[in-house]
């Protein structure tokens, strides 16, 4: 059995919102580190500094990158991807350079490395519309997006690279993850940090369609939990990283309202063809192979948000303008 010290981590896309997250929770159990990023969304300052941290900057789509990145690694946890989902069907061949031969190079280079793990991130998205709710492990797959697409066409490459090469891998299927440092600017960020960037700058949220859409949000701290755990658990194959329950976008913006002190209605615009009306996952293999459990509820991980957002205003109000000579 290797010990703390014997084992060595590699995050892809470890200077993102989730990969950071999951970044500091592994230093912090002791773990030493080593981030994959190419910086396109991740940031440095997302990344503390410290003596078991190494970052390398990178991409996962070059094979050299990711060989010298995955040189000395015990266990790695493949985050990095393009995650827009309306990025994908803008330009599905460069969503798909990104996550399917992406995430090849760093499943095959971790094989190569003979590996104690590989995690890896897919998504609810992968579903499509369901047939049931709610979603299990096993509920029909029919993906709406290319990035849904891609995340089924990972999995199914883990599943075959575990038969060829005796991988062992296990696919984190996220539903809808929110928490501090999710740019609400970026074409990748989530409704939640939308929401509260309107609402914090006095605007009305945007809410594509009628706004009685459901999702199941799960805060970054519980994900980056799953991660951990995931990697040094002896499971193998696919799991839900969900609470198993849902609201919806009116119930959430009602709530925003609430917390931000608020009351500004929805600004409604036409729904897009690639979402899907409910969605909420099963949290039952969650809580049986990694022995989890969601430890924040929605209205904490909310309240803790708010509060992180109003911090990082009021710090950036302070700062010095810098005047060119």
């Amino acid at each position: 059995m290797l010990d703390h010290n014997d084992k060595r981590v590699l995050v892809t896309g470890g200077a993102g919102f989730i990969g950071s997250h999951t970044v500091d929770l592994l230093l912090a159990s002791g773990y030493s580190v080593r981030v994959l990023d190419n910086f396109s969304s991740g940031r440095q300052a997302n990344l503390p500094e410290h003596k078991h941290l190494d970052v390398m900057q990178g991409d996962i789509r070059s094979r050299e990158d990711v060989s010298a990145a995955m040189r000395g690694i015990t266990h790695c946890l493949h985050l990095a991807a393009q995650v827009s989902v309306s990025r994908s069907v803008e330009d599905p061949y460069d969503s798909a350079t990104h996550n399917i031969l992406g995430a090849l190079n760093v499943m095959q280079s971790a094989a190569q490395a003979k590996v104690t793990k590989l995690v890896y991130a897919s998504s609810a998205a992968v579903y499509g519309v369901p047939t049931q709710l709610p979603l299990t492990e096993e509920s029909c797959q029919q993906p709406l997006s290319p990035y849904g697409l891609e995340k089924w066409v990972d999995e199914r490459y883990a599943a075959l690279l575990a038969s060829l090469h005796n991988l062992p891998s296990l696919g984190l299927r996220y539903f809808n993850v929110y928490g501090p440092r999710q740019d609400p600017h970026s074409s990748y960020a989530g409704v939640v940090a939308r929401f509260i960037d309107r609402l914090l700058a006095h605007q009305a949220p945007i809410v594509y369609g009628d706004g009685h859409q459901s999702r199941d949000f799960i805060y970054v701290g519980d994900v980056a939990r799953a991660n951990l755990t995931a990697l040094f658990s002896e499971q193998c194959g696919i799991c839900n990283v969900a609470t198993g329950q849902r609201i919806n976008l009116l119930e959430l913006i009602d709530l925003l309202n609430h917390f931000t002190g608020c009351s500004l209605p929805a600004q409604h615009l036409p729904a897009k063809a690639e979402d899907i009306q409910h969605s909420y996952g099963d949290p039952q293999r969650l809580a049986e192979w990694l022995s989890l459990s969601p430890q924040w509820t929605l209205s904490e991980g909310l309240s803790e948000l708010i509060q992180d957002y109003r911090h990082t205003i009021a710090r950036e109000s302070a700062s010095p303008l810098k005047v060119s000579a």
